[in-house]
């Protein structure tokens, strides 16, 4: 039984109040709220056992080196990857892409190609810009539809022997749109081009196993998974891990340092320069222990069921629309009400308590393909509840009434 009246007694926040309102927390794909047993977790290793990790022999540091490779290997096993050591620890998504990107710069050259999607967030195409101006790459984009969905046949089109490198989102955080992976990363495969799925806005949804994705990279973040901020995972295949440089330089990568030749350690050291975010990474074990607890399955259709009636509610308010309309999405909606500016509606929607992300929600391609300056996005996790799209719904038509 999902039981939403525990699973939000289980987040302190959201006992709080707004502008004299109760908080209804709509910004999930922004972050996620915490659960007092991440919370607890960062105290209780800040309260018992702070210490730097790795080659330490005192008590201290061995409990906190046991608990950070434990988080580990719960990533690894959650994720279904096959060795812990694929696992790279990171300052979150932007951090991974930009590993990857820094590395490719040394194995692209003059004329080679590299497909985006025209669904990314900024953070999945800048660096991939600032790898083709480096190395002569040339960057080719796999359009998108009327619907908010990617459009295959062109991206078939696109692929060839020159494609080298392909990254795409695995859901859109501006749209909800899910994005068919398990196609782009075959089709990919056939013409022997790696892929990254930023999975930022996926993690908290669904539950990705890597193995039977065979993706080459995946990169998330902690804190769209009721984690911490700061911290997020990098998964590679071991061959694509050896084949790149390390990013960082300084403690921990190393093997032997002289002043004549330093020697890399092995992996995931390799890319995990100077003192991590400790408490962030265990954190992060305890976040997906929680998630799990609750069963992906049940957040799924708690989820899916709050999508569905939020559509329904909104579109029937008139002179509203809503952008991204495929049939695969999660809990995600963009929209925006006629002759009014998005900007305007958050705003009475914060002076009712609601929290809301208005904008072009860092994926300005999208907002110029449609003509718009932004949207206003609801964003939905499994403890928010029916009522709250209620309140949504009519905080919107007051938002109208007040502009109109």
């Amino acid at each position: 039984m999902f039981d939403i009246t525990s699973i939000r007694a289980d987040f302190p926040i959201l006992q709080r109040e707004v502008n004299g309102k109760p908080l209804v927390y709509l910004d999930n794909a922004a972050t996620s709220q915490k659960p007092q047993q991440v919370i607890d977790a960062i105290v209780d290793y800040y309260s018992r056992y702070n210490a730097n990790i790795h080659r330490g022999v005192h008590t201290l540091s061995q409990e906190a080196t046991d608990a950070y490779e434990i988080a580990r290997k719960t990533i690894q096993e959650h994720f279904n990857i096959a060795h812990p050591y694929e696992v790279i620890f990171t300052a979150g998504t932007t951090h991974g892409i930009n590993l990857v990107a820094n590395g490719f710069a040394s194995l692209l050259k003059k004329g080679d190609e590299v497909i985006v999607s025209a669904l990314e967030h900024h953070s999945n195409i800048v660096p991939w810009q600032m790898l083709c101006e480096k190395t002569g790459a040339v960057l080719k984009v796999i359009p998108m539809t009327q619907e908010g969905t990617l459009a295959m046949d062109a991206y078939s089109d696109l692929l060839s022997e020159k494609t080298k490198l392909v990254f795409v989102n695995h859901i859109s955080n501006a749209l909800g749109t899910i994005n068919p992976i398990e196609k782009i990363i075959d089709l990919a495969h056939q013409v022997g081009a790696a892929v990254l799925v930023d999975g930022a806005q996926a993690c908290s949804h669904i539950k990705p196993d890597l193995k039977a994705l065979d993706v080459d990279f995946y990169v998330t973040s902690a804190h769209k998974m009721c984690g911490p901020t700061g911290v997020g995972m990098l998964y590679g295949k071991e061959e694509w891990l050896k084949k790149l440089p390390p990013y960082q330089g300084g403690g921990e990568m190393i093997s032997e340092v002289t002043f004549e030749k330093t020697t890399y350690a092995d992996l995931p050291h390799k890319f995990e320069a100077g003192t991590p975010n400790i408490c962030g990474g265990i954190a992060f074990g305890a976040a997906i222990e929680y998630l799990n607890h609750l069963g992906f399955d049940a957040i799924a259709a708690h989820e899916h069921a709050l999508l569905e009636y939020a559509t329904n509610e909104l579109l029937a308010i008139d002179g509203l629309k809503i952008y991204g309309t495929g049939r695969e999405k999660t809990s995600v909606i963009s929209f925006n009400v006629e002759n009014i500016h998005p900007y305007d509606i958050g705003t009475i929607l914060d002076k009712l308590g609601i929290a809301v992300r208005t904008g072009h929600h860092c994926a300005q391609p999208i907002m110029e393909f449609y003509k718009i300056p932004g949207t206003v996005r609801a964003s939905f996790a499994f403890y928010n509840s029916k009522e709250e799209v209620d309140q949504l719904v009519a905080g919107v038509k007051r938002a109208q009434q007040m502009l109109s």
